[in-house]
């Protein structure tokens, strides 16, 4: 095992070897407080449209976004974009920002050079049909649909947008109803990832999040050994060092085994209990609120 520091003076090219070696790297990256990071860094430049303004920066940076995970050797990303919830957010808000925003990521040129020059797959997952359907939101599909045909022969990178991914307990009874139909046998799990996402995919290897810590909208593909990492900024602010310290973690420091602590020397036990006591009072998690927005308690009083 290489060090931390020896790890960040890699080139991109030898961290994305190292990562292809330990095997196909699912991400699950939903891009979170992407509004709060907008206000804080644009407020100059919003000008009169604040939505365009908003989806305009937020494009750019999801791009940018994942070609940093493509260029350190992630071949797959899972990126929920909302849910049911967005259905209650106003009716300018589910227009501009989420249907709106949802065909840009099939017609826009930053994505579709994107998608041309990393040569990537584009595939929707989850209760999307039904929902924009029911919704009114239909036109919304021909967009979609378009951009999955014209990459469906990519083979450099995946990248899966999950819409109304919340709820997908119908859509793989469906799936398992009609595959017994078919073939007159229930289908083993394998078979439904390749109806639900449209290929093979193995589980998912990293969750990246931001705000409370939760998980959601990888369907199949979660078994609880993914590694889950959360971010104290909003998604958009991740950088290229931080992205580093999570392969460092998950390639590293989660995949050395676990020493037989019945047979640690008494001062290395010391050490131990004194951790562990110092910090019963503390759990990963728990949150404070300062203007109203939930934040992580480090133990920082600022």
């Amino acid at each position: 095992m290489i060090s931390f520091d020896r790890f960040l003076e890699l080139n991109v090219e030898e961290v994305a070897a190292r990562v292809k070696e330990s095997g196909h790297k699912v991400v699950v990256f939903p891009v979170n407080g992407t509004r709060r990071w907008f206000i804080l860094e644009y407020a100059e430049e919003i000008g009169d449209d604040f939505y365009g303004a908003y989806m305009e920066a937020s494009i750019k940076n999801h791009v940018e976004l994942c070609s940093l995970l493509f260029d350190h050797g992630i071949q797959t990303i899972l990126a929920p974009v909302f849910g049911r919830e967005l259905m209650n957010r106003g009716d300018e808000y589910t227009r501009r920002v989420g249907m709106d925003g949802l065909v840009r990521t099939a017609t826009d040129k930053k994505y579709l050079d994107f998608y041309e020059k990393y040569n990537v797959h584009v595939r929707f997952y989850g209760d999307y049909r039904d929902v924009l359907t029911t919704a009114g939101y239909e036109d919304v599909l021909g967009s979609l649909d378009n951009v999955m045909k014209s990459t469906k022969n990519n083979n450099g990178f995946d990248l899966y947008f999950g819409v109304f991914a919340d709820e997908t307990t119908d859509i793989i009874a469906r799936l398992s109803v009609e595959h017994y139909l078919l073939h007159g046998a229930v289908p083993d799990k394998s078979a439904l990832v390749r109806k639900f996402y449209g290929k093979d995919l193995p589980p998912v290897s990293i969750f990246i999040g931001f705000d409370k810590l939760s998980v959601f909208d990888m369907p199949l593909l979660a078994t609880g050994e993914e590694d889950l990492y959360f971010s104290l900024s909003p998604s958009p602010y991740m950088t290229e060092h931080q992205l580093r310290a999570i392969l460092y973690d998950h390639l590293y420091i989660r995949r050395t085994p676990e020493t037989d602590y019945t047979k640690l020397p008494s001062e290395e036990l010391d050490w131990l209990r004194n951790y562990y006591r110092n910090n019963q009072n503390h759990a990963l998690g728990v949150g404070k609120l300062k203007y109203n927005l939930w934040f992580p308690d480090t133990g920082n009083s600022s």
